[in-house]
């Protein structure tokens, strides 16, 4: 377990350090008041029972993780719109703490099992009391409606071992190509959309300035 604690801590440090970076970059945006493509963003580390799991059905040896497992560390960046996920990926290939070694277009191209999203594996330098180490993390990028289906569709996955039944399975493809129409849809009115987003933030932040203390 110390080994592996040893190992993990540059992953930790990473997700950390990501985090607030990619929370930043949403931050920018409210500064100038601008429309953020950014929902919020989370990360994790995998754990290690999964770490193994992977390495065995993948066949990636143990001495071989840390070149061949790219999403021990992992981000998620929540989006609205299907527009704004593009938009991100174009503020993350112009940033210079990482290099982008991998993208995945799963949006455009989506899986057999309906899955969207854009993943985007990079290089990540960690600073440590030992020196720079260089890591392998994945930032996925996907709208609101693609991330509850994915969320479900990982519990269905982990409850039935990877063999969802067909009749599950079929429903799932049909919702997420419901998912999908509602971020069509919603791209549709997308300015009125913001343009109402824009008001009612004004409207409460104007209530709170005129709110008394202490109430």
């Amino acid at each position: 377990m110390n080994h592996w604690e040893q190992f993990l801590a540059p992953y930790k440090q990473a997700v950390d350090e990501l985090k607030v970076k990619l929370k930043g970059m949403r931050g920018e945006y409210e500064k100038y008041s601008i429309h953020s493509p950014i929902e919020f963003v989370t990360g994790r580390v995998k754990p290690i029972a999964s770490i193994l799991d992977k390495a065995n059905k993948k066949g990636i040896r143990l001495s071989a993780i840390q070149q061949e497992m790219q999403d021990i560390a992992g981000l998620r960046m929540m989006c609205q719109f299907v527009e704004d996920i593009h938009v991100v990926v174009e503020k993350l290939r112009a940033r210079k703490d990482f290099t982008i070694i991998e993208e995945r277009d799963y949006v455009t191209h989506k899986k057999p099992s309906g899955y969207r999203s854009y993943h985007i594996v990079i290089d990540y330098p960690v600073q440590t009391i030992h020196g720079e180490v260089n890591i392998l993390a994945e930032i996925q990028i996907r709208t609101l409606s693609m991330n509850f289906w994915a969320t479900i569709e990982h519990s269905l996955n982990y409850k039935y071992s990877g063999q969802i039944p067909e009749e599950i399975r079929h429903r799932l493809q049909g919702a997420a190509e419901a998912a999908f129409r509602l971020d069509e849809e919603m791209s549709l009115i997308r300015e009125e959309i913001q343009e109402a987003q824009v008001i009612f933030t004004n409207k409460t932040e104007k209530d709170q300035r005129g709110r008394p203390s202490g109430t």
